[in-house]
């Protein structure tokens, strides 16, 4: 039973990581207005807290519950999908820091600079490629 609460809120976790990460890339377009830019700013305290369960959830996963830990160690998919993962999070500390920089701006518009739009659309490459790597190692692909 243990196994299927923590399958589930890593699922949530990854849900809500994968939802509020879309939804601040289509928030921040070059120049949005200030509305919009506290939103994302808001939008990023969920995210983390988001990615906070999936890391948490995940190394319950692989650690403690399910299948045996060496099923997962001995994959090398696993650790290209963990890489993936803890560049995802590297990734998302530039944009992170420019909103805590900025939350409190009163300017009505904001002008995203460009950085923080391209490290955004990385995460969004890792979070594409994340689940397929997830699936073949379910299955058992990727041992030598």
């Amino acid at each position: 039973m243990e196994d299927l609460i923590v399958r589930y809120f890593h699922f949530i976790g990854i849900i809500f990581l994968s939802g509020t990460l879309t939804y601040q890339h289509l928030l921040l377009r070059g120049d949005v207005t200030n509305a919009n830019f506290k939103n994302a700013c808001r939008t990023d305290i969920f995210y983390g807290l988001s990615a906070l369960v999936v890391l948490i959830t995940g190394l319950l996963l692989w650690l403690g519950v399910g299948k045996e830990a060496s099923f997962y160690s001995s994959n090398p998919l696993f650790h290209v999908k963990l890489t993936m993962f803890i560049l995802m999070a590297l990734f998302s500390i530039v944009p992170t820091l420019y909103y805590l920089k900025n939350k409190n701006t009163t300017d009505e518009i904001v002008v995203i600079p460009k950085k923080i739009i391209m490290f955004q659309r990385v995460q969004l490459l890792f979070l594409i490629l994340i689940p397929i790597l997830a699936v073949l190692v379910a299955a058992g692909n990727g041992y030598n």
